[in-house]
């Protein structure tokens, strides 16, 4: 809960970002002076086929006062990022320094994300070389906006050394900068837009994908209510949304307290205004309008049973047909692989909902890479996937609850058996483009290493009947490129808010151990 106060909606989850720093443009009025992140939704998003015919050239390099475009140098890591960050700038001019061109060209040969962006942001200057000179801006759109490579034949002074390839990009936006144009350079290199400030250069990172992790979409709203409202939830078996108009605040930037409206699947905590003592958990159905109360399955899944509120919620998700994208976010040791494994195994194994339980993880190691691995694809794959052979194995043994399934094989022996059997598959992430997936229950574990683009690749894989679970910590991304804002998962929560078949929940509290909860807190 928000300190402001007891009627909030969700938890707040702090941002760890680094980069959020000063916006220049964020605040202006102008269509003349929008971000990137106030770019217009999926009608300003053409692909390399809408580009329009330029109705004049572009004159470049003026520095004249009638020139009010503002001159956005992009950084190579936005292109690989996204490579539609083209076409996010509307009617300014986007500028590609030539040493740009010279790094896609290296990451173009990569099997990985980087490598298909790199490709797909050279085809479309390819294509854009048919309509005019890149050297001398092509017009992409009816506002105005150009795409113009810069050479970095610099010869004027310049504070960094030329020899490294950042600084060319640099000198580039130095050398506009100082012509007078109205230049601002876009990374998502923290330390080359600290290198701008020493240089007196405006400079922000990539916004378009970003959202706002301080007020992050938590899956549920908290009030204050009469006894009456929670005694007719469970005795009715449903209450009414209209009868919780006016209960349900959110504090919004300056303190100001603002109704906050219910959304599909999203959880309610009822408390009684006169015994705290006395609340109720319900859900909003997306087709009536009406609250459902929550209690959660009688029968521990696998062993597990939910010790806190937020558990609650998420293994109703996890259990319901209805739901087909659940995303739980938290911090480490609140029960988000292991809850959506038990469910799925659940799903899988006891109710044969769907034909196999698929696991995958993004290939992101923590610290410094240990290189390559020994063995066949399988071998590779199982120290990445030792997290979750760790929780299947725990599910499995008498400890985890599975002892109704009396034999005399160890918990290793009969996960082996459901490998070989094809009811449990471990996947990378890497190979899943192109696939689609049919009658499966999906988990994709770490996902706050994925970018906005690779979690799109991964959901629109999803194929009938099938249902996909994505968890993660916004807390802890090792993706040098992402961050609480900009990643993957984050996106994917705000986008989906409200959705009839998708739900979220965050996880607060660390359930894992009086010690993982310690360090969860101290640390």
């Amino acid at each position: 809960m928000h300190p402001s106060g007891l009627l909030t909606c969700g938890a707040a989850v702090r941002s760890l970002s680094l980069s959020k720093g000063l916006f220049l443009l964020k605040n202006s009025s102008s269509s003349a002076s929008r971000t990137p992140s106030e770019t217009k939704s999926d009608k300003s998003k053409p692909s390399a086929d809408s580009v329009v015919a330029p109705t004049a050239k572009i004159q470049v390099g003026s520095g004249s006062a009638a020139d009010l475009r503002k001159h956005f140098v992009v950084d190579t890591n936005v292109l690989l990022h996204n490579p539609n960050a083209l076409f996010k700038f509307e009617e300014h001019e986007v500028v590609i320094p030539l040493q740009v061109i010279e790094e896609l060209d290296h990451f173009k040969k990569n099997n990985d994300e980087t490598g298909r962006n790199a490709r797909s942001v050279i085809r479309r200057l390819d294509k854009m070389r048919s309509i005019g000179r890149l050297f001398e801006g092509v017009v992409w759109n009816e506002q105005g906006g150009s795409i113009r490579i810069e050479r970095c034949d610099l010869k004027t002074p310049f504070a960094l050394d030329l020899d490294v390839a950042d600084n060319k990009i640099l000198g580039v936006a130095h050398r506009m900068h100082m012509s007078g144009l109205r230049t601002i350079f876009i990374s998502k290199d923290i330390n080359a837009r600290v290198k701008c400030d020493a240089l007196d250069i405006p400079s922000e990172d990539f916004e378009a994908d970003r959202v706002d992790a301080d007020w992050l979409y938590g899956g549920y709203a908290m009030l204050s209510c009469p006894s009456a409202t929670i005694d007719e939830l469970y005795q009715e078996r449903q209450l009414s949304i209209e009868q919780l108009e006016g209960l349900i605040f959110r504090t919004i930037e300056g303190g100001e307290l603002k109704a906050h409206d219910l959304v599909a699947n999203q959880f309610v905590v009822l408390q009684d205004d006169a015994d705290e003592s006395h609340t109720g958990l319900g859900r909003v159905l997306s087709d009536t309008g009406h609250l459902i109360p929550v209690t959660g399955p009688r029968k521990p899944i696998y062993g597990i049973l939910a010790r806190n509120v937020q558990q609650t919620m998420a293994m109703d998700l996890l259990l319901d047909d209805e739901v087909r994208l659940v995303s739980l976010i938290g911090a480490a040791g609140t029960g988000k692989t292991l809850l959506a494994i038990a469910a799925g195994m659940h799903k899988v194994l006891r109710e044969e909902r769907f034909d196999k339980l698929l696991v995958a993880r993004p290939i992101m190691p923590m610290g410094r890479d240990i290189g390559f691995l020994p063995g066949d694809k399988d071998e590779k794959l199982a120290l990445w996937m030792q997290p979750v052979f760790d929780n299947v194995a725990y599910l499995l043994s008498t400890r985890g609850g599975s002892g109704n399934e009396a034999d005399s094989k160890t918990a290793e022996q009969r996960m082996d058996q459901l490998v070989a059997g094809g009811k449990l598959v471990m996947e990378p992430l890497t190979y899943i483009r192109g696939r689609s997936i049919p009658h499966q229950f999906i988990i994709v574990d770490e996902a706050q290493n994925l970018s906005p683009h690779e979690v799109k690749t991964i959901v629109s894989r999803v194929g009938e009947g099938t249902k996909i679970v994505l968890a993660g910590d916004i807390g802890q991304i090792d993706n040098p490129y992402l961050d609480a804002a900009s990643n993957g998962l984050s996106h994917l929560i705000e986008r989906m808010k409200g959705q009839r078949i998708a739900g979220h929940v965050t996880l607060s509290r660390t359930e894992r151990s009086e010690l993982a909860s310690l360090a969860a807190d101290m640390l």
